[in-house]
């Protein structure tokens, strides 16, 4: 199974004692089943938000009676994928039993292919990271990004036990669409590098390992991992901008992550700003400039660069945060700038509860940014309206690889209503 995955997988995708429910005989039995196989899901999904609830929880939370969802726990617990965490403590009356997901129900591995580097992640049922790893390149080709991942992925897989490896969900890739792209911007100078937009990740990945793979933008990823991680167990409408080597944007409403009909949603990067302030920009193609530009790592190591600051290494760029302030800080005050009409436009278009803002950069850079950003909204939110809520993103670095790595999980387990019609 090759290409990007955007819909839940039948039970094929692990062991069919891990997952099938049994196969009708008949309409009648059919749409029975794919219902309670809904249902299966629904709370799948719910606990993967929740992290830990009772069945009286569960039953409130997705609007089913206390009957449907005590015999959907049951079965879910018979099958691994579910399994009760003790008695929750406090409160009047009998104490209810905790639910959680099993985390040896089902594993998963993502991999994030950036510009500047290349992350593998090895997860179990609930999203938590059990082994990774890291690789720092500038702008490395598709060949040498491609097999260091495949190797990390065999060595990922190997490290689980065998009976864990028959319940491997797949894999989820993380990149920038269209990775070739934006040469000027970025600082790109490899003209050979514009070969990544002719590249099929997935294919490629699917047919070396034998697993289905999943695909989305990085900054989808990694909004999906705040989502299920981070600030989605508290609001269920956020736009999510990570700043990373570019910077990248994911929207999740009504708590599911919208990726639109081509997997450009929430591409924030390329929305346009005015020209920056900074000399060791460079000058706009057009009457505008795009905000991946301005608001980027790659942006801040060109200006440490233009300031006679050398930077080869992601421990220079780390070093540079504290070595160079008054430098670090006028790329923050154009960061802050850039940003600014960008999030104004997504919080007035999307109506949405906040904006969680993330990056690869040092937490307290990330806290300086949001510090300049909050006037500057303020100021610039016309009247009748209410600056957007601000809030720090609670993922960091790995954002993108984790919700790459929790792709295959939600997308096997997800309710999606096709599930209710496929006879």
């Amino acid at each position: 199974m090759s290409g990007t995955q955007n819909s839940a997988l039948s039970s094929s995708a692990l062991s069919s004692s891990a997952l099938s429910s049994g196969t009708p005989a008949n309409g009648q039995g059919s749409n029975s089943v794919n219902i309670r196989h809904f249902n299966e899901r629904v709370i799948l999904n719910a606990l993967r938000r929740l992290g830990q609830a009772s069945k009286a929880d569960l039953s409130r939370y997705v609007s089913l009676t206390n009957n449907t969802a005590g015999v959907i726990v049951k079965e879910l617990e018979e099958r691994k994928l579910i399994r009760s965490e003790g008695k929750r403590s406090g409160g009047r009356g009998q104490p209810a039993t905790l639910l959680s997901l099993d985390p040896d129900g089902a594993h998963a591995i993502g991999v994030k292919f950036g510009r500047r580097s290349i992350d593998t992640l090895l997860v179990d049922f609930r999203g938590h990271v059990l082994d990774r790893r890291h690789h720092e390149l500038d702008f490395p080709m598709p060949d040498e990004a491609i097999g260091l991942a495949l190797h990390d992925i065999a060595a990922l897989r190997n490290a689980l036990p065998k009976s864990a490896r028959t319940r491997m969900a797949g894999i989820g890739i993380a990149t920038p669409y269209d990775m070739g792209s934006w040469r000027r911007e970025l600082d790109i100078a490899s003209e050979a590098y514009r070969v990544w937009n002719e590249v099929d990740l997935a294919s490629r990945l699917a047919a070396a390992t034998g697993l289905p793979v999943f695909r989305e933008n990085d900054g989808t990823a990694a909004a999906v991992a705040e989502m299920f991680r981070g600030r989605g167990r508290e609001l269920d409408n956020f736009v999510h901008v990570f700043i990373g080597a570019a910077v990248g944007g994911g929207i999740v409403l009504n708590s599911e992550y919208y990726r639109g009909p081509t997997g450009y949603g929430g591409d924030i990067g390329l929305m346009p700003v005015g020209p920056s302030r900074l000399a060791t920009a460079p000058a706009p193609a057009r009457s505008h400039d795009i905000l991946l530009t301005r608001a980027s790592i790659n942006s801040l190591i060109r200006h440490l660069r233009g300031n006679g600051v050398a930077i080869s290494s992601r421990t220079e760029v780390e070093e540079a945060f504290t070595r160079h302030p008054r430098l670090v800080g006028e790329w923050l005050d154009d960061c802050a700038d850039a940003l600014v009409v960008p999030l104004l436009s997504c919080a007035r278009l999307l109506d949405v509860e906040a904006i969680v803002l993330d990056g690869d950069m040092p937490q307290g850079i990330k806290e300086d940014l949001l510090e300049r950003l909050v006037p500057l909204l303020e100021a610039a939110t016309p009247e009748a309206r209410t600056a957007p809520r601000l809030l720090m993103g609670m993922i960091g670095r790995e954002a993108s690889a984790l919700g790459a790595a929790i792709l295959p999980l939600h997308l096997n387990f997800s309710p999606n209503r096709e599930i209710l019609v496929n006879q």
